[in-house]
């Protein structure tokens, strides 16, 4: 079932084009990150899905159709940064949220320990940390218990703790079953969290896709063993051998067409040599990107 369809989107303020003639389908259960550099369009993209920015052109269907009202009903959001009355506490905040909502406040204290945010429910907003008060928007999003989660740049500003506690944050709400929708610059988090990305520039989009697909292993393995002067010698025996490296104390072997990591392995073991590593190289969406990037100069 889709969760949202987007046809030909676009957005003009005066000459510029903030997005332009925007395709997607996004698909239930995905975590789908909106990636690109500042200015490429993801925040305005999710402003006009949410209602909150009229588009210019082109249009959107949430949940195969239903009307707008009841499916801002079913979507949590996170748009800009956190916003809560500061002198009010965690449990207050979320009970005004509750009020807004409509949901009733039988699940804050739920919702507080799934945000690892209980132990300090009674402590004044003020006083929060950038990755707590994170970490309420998301308690606050989760409120009604919508299917569908949009966050905007959810790590955007938060120490390396902060990014580690919301990421897996947002992998636990995804293993429930919630469609996530996430516009990120950040192609590292877009890589650990989504199961499927596209990537924007200036409005435009340049790429669609699985992760998983994208990063798909290379014919590169990094293998080491014990006397690394024997595995070099071994392995310039085999046949399935394009090119070995040197790189930091182990051997990056790169495999012809059609072998593995598992024929190497078996490779050396029948050769006397025993691997203590062999750990198949992936591509990264750093990589990826910049070579998109690149093709659509």
């Amino acid at each position: 079932m889709s969760v949202l369809k987007i046809n030909k989107l676009t957005k003009k303020f005066g000459k510029l084009t903030a997005v332009s003639q925007l395709d997607l389908t996004i698909e239930q259960g995905q975590v789908y990150g909106i990636l690109g550099p500042n200015g490429s369009g993801k925040t305005t993209t999710l402003g006009m899905i949410l209602e909150v920015v009229a588009p210019t052109s082109g249009g959107f269907e949430w949940f195969d159709g239903v009307n707008n009202v009841g499916a801002r009903q079913k979507i949590g959001s996170i748009l800009e940064t956190p916003c809560f009355y500061s002198y009010l506490t965690a449990k207050q905040n979320l009970r005004i949220v509750a009020h807004i909502k409509k949901c009733g406040t039988n699940k804050i204290d739920d919702i507080l320990k799934q945000v690892n945010l209980y132990e300090r429910r009674n402590d004044k907003f003020k006083a929060f940390s950038l990755g707590m008060m994170q970490r309420l928007s998301l308690a606050a999003a989760l409120l009604s218990d919508p299917p569908v989660l949009m966050l905007d740049e959810p790590t955007n500003g938060l120490d390396p703790e902060g990014i580690a506690e919301v990421r897996q944050l947002i992998r636990d709400i995804a293993a429930q079953g919630k469609t996530i929708i996430m516009a990120s610059h950040l192609l590292d988090e877009v890589q650990k969290v989504c199961t499927d990305f596209c990537i924007l520039r200036k409005g435009v989009k340049l790429h669609e896709g699985s992760v998983h697909d994208i990063l798909g292993e290379t014919n590169a393995v990094e293998i080491s063993a014990s006397d690394l002067d024997l595995l070099s010698g071994t392995i310039e025996k085999y046949s399935g051998l394009e090119k070995v490296e040197n790189r930091n104390g182990s051997l990056i072997a790169y495999l012809a067409e059609g072998q593995s990591s598992a024929d190497l392995n078996k490779f050396c073991f029948d050769q006397g040599v025993l691997l203590k590593k062999l750990v198949p190289q992936s591509k990264s969406l750093e990589q990826e990107f910049l070579k998109i990037l690149k093709e659509n100069d």
